[in-house]
């Protein structure tokens, strides 16, 4: 079935169009759009469902029968206007190219969800999308949103509403908090644009808090399911080591992304080796902002104290206390990243525990 809103919309247009009074109802006579009350039944609506006729006239309103597959999904009301009747028939002709169209829309999404599971052949899908007037020779990419389970359905919604006129993307539900998403992209800096119009999109008008992550582009389509796993990477890599970023790319994971892949015990040795004793149970909030400052900065003592609103001697105080904790002096570079790489395995291991 069609979205009510939808539904409301186009015969709200055919109206103002026509000047006809339209009125639509459900499978069971109650009223779905209309100026009577909602949910409200017509006598002869209910004389139409049990009657074999695809329409009927009773005093100025034409009654007709909205088809989908062969079966009446709707029932139309037309009155006033020039000629009600005609303008009925082009109402009911236009629904029912609306339902072909829902249909259509479902079934290409529900190609794309197996092609993203690897649940086609290449040949299959190949086949199929000619089948479905999907082009192959444009580049796509796999956008995947992460929501709470109680925003998933408000999410989706948006982003049907945000690609509703387009008719180039793909939504479909992956899971109780993931969408994916599948655009086409046309030049370099789509692929970050558009995650970015994602995120702005649902956190500012739905008001969802969202994290959005893409993979690599591709013009093949059996390849979407690499760019799909791309995603899917990126989405638990950020969520561990970046977990201030709202959008993601899988080209720009950096060292997460290796460290993630990496077996706990190999983890767990390098710390070991790394430092004598379990050096941040004893760093305080106070200690791991100014380390995380300090590389965000590039090592810039001056930068990083005025940022911290401290004097430059108390920041080398803190540096020296911690490299007293630590044995790593991170104004050097080598230690510096020695230090950083710990920090994230350390960040790695506890979030996987919990």
């Amino acid at each position: 079935m069609i979205n009510s809103r939808i539904l409301s919309k186009a015969i709200q247009q055919l109206q103002d169009i026509t000047g006809t009074e339209l009125t639509l109802y459900g499978k069971n006579g109650s009223r779905i759009t209309g100026d009577t009350a909602a949910g409200e039944e017509d006598t002869s609506v209910r004389e139409l469902i049990r009657s074999a006729a695809d329409s009927m006239t009773i005093g100025s309103t034409t009654y007709l029968k909205v088809y989908d597959d062969d079966m009446p999904v709707y029932y139309l009301a037309a009155a006033g206007g020039q000629n009600p009747e005609i303008t009925g028939r082009i109402a009911v002709s236009e629904l029912q190219n609306l339902l072909s169209f829902s249909h259509e829309r479902m079934d290409r999404n529900h190609f794309i969800q197996n092609v993203l599971l690897d649940n086609l052949l290449a040949p299959d899908i190949h086949s199929e999308a000619k089948k479905l007037k999907i082009r192959e020779d444009v580049n796509r990419i796999v956008y995947l949103t992460e929501t709470s389970e109680k925003d998933t359905d408000l999410a989706l919604q948006t982003l049907k509403a945000m690609y509703a006129s387009t008719g180039n993307e793909f939504l479909t539900i992956v899971d109780a908090t993931h969408i994916a998403v599948v655009s086409e992209i046309t030049g370099p800096d789509d692929a970050a644009k558009t995650a970015h119009t994602l995120s702005d999109m649902l956190n500012a008008e739905a008001m969802i808090q969202v994290r959005v992550a893409y993979g690599l582009p591709t013009n093949l389509l059996d390849h979407l399911s690499q760019s799909y796993k791309e995603a899917q990477l990126a989405i638990d890599v950020g969520r561990i080591f970046y977990p201030d970023l709202h959008v993601i790319s899988y080209g720009n994971l950096g060292i997460g992304r290796l460290i993630f892949q990496l077996p706990h015990s190999l983890c767990e040795l390098f710390l070991r080796e790394t430092f004598d004793h379990d050096v941040f149970a004893e760093l305080d909030e106070e200690a791991l902002t100014t380390i995380r400052q300090f590389f965000d900065n590039n090592l810039n003592i001056s930068e990083t104290a005025r940022q911290l609103y401290i004097h430059r001697n108390t920041l080398v105080y803190r540096i020296e206390k911690l490299q007293k904790t630590t044995g790593l002096d991170i104004r050097r570079f080598d230690e510096a990243m020695t230090f950083k790489i710990a920090m994230m395995v350390n960040n790695y291991l506890k979030n996987t525990q919990k």
